[in-house]
């Protein structure tokens, strides 16, 4: 005890925080988590792993180009930058099922790629366990096949497909979009 009863009071009141608080829990190993962003593409659902997607955009206004695939929508500007924007169920062949109101953009960002990829619909963050993982991959469009790298199938029975972005980020295909 001090001649300070206001700092009497504080020590006492610590104590009785001290003596009643309740012990971390200890530390549990838990699975590790696997997160991407998931999205719809010709009525399937796949998840891109984090890092491969920057961001998640709705579809911004589109500059026409002249002379580029059927696939190309346009450019659109993105806070300054010039983002190309490509429809991924043309490029894969199909048209898309969305309606526009539902697609999403999800920008690449690679060094010198920036670019935006239309997809039908996004679904967010994904985060599944290792468990969940299987190589083997059943009912991906053979279009697509190339650029999927395993699948995830969630607690209620729903298949994300893992698709690969930095595949596409390295197809010449997908690179030259000048119309041939």
């Amino acid at each position: 005890m001090t001649d300070n009863p206001a700092y009497d009071a504080l020590v006492h009141l610590a104590n009785l925080c001290s003596a009643s608080a309740v012990s971390l829990p200890e530390k549990v190993d838990a699975d590790p988590r696997q997160s991407g962003v998931g999205f719809s593409l010709l009525g399937r659902r796949f998840v891109a792993p984090m890092g491969q997607i920057s961001e998640i955009l709705e579809m911004p206004s589109v500059t026409k180009l002249p002379g580029v695939q059927t696939w190309v929508i346009g450019l659109s500007n993105v806070r300054g930058r010039l983002l190309p924007l490509f429809d991924m169920a043309q490029f894969f062949g199909s048209g898309a099922l969305a309606n526009r109101k539902q697609q999403r953009v999800l920008v690449l960002d690679f060094g010198s790629l920036y670019s935006g990829l239309v997809v039908d619909q996004s679904f967010g963050m994904q985060h599944f366990t290792r468990e969940l993982y299987r190589e083997k991959v059943d009912d991906v469009p053979e279009a697509i096949a190339p650029y999927v790298k395993g699948e995830y199938v969630d607690a209620s029975g729903l298949s994300w497909a893992v698709f690969d972005m930095k595949a596409i980020a390295r197809d010449s295909r997908f690179l030259n979009a000048a119309a041939s």
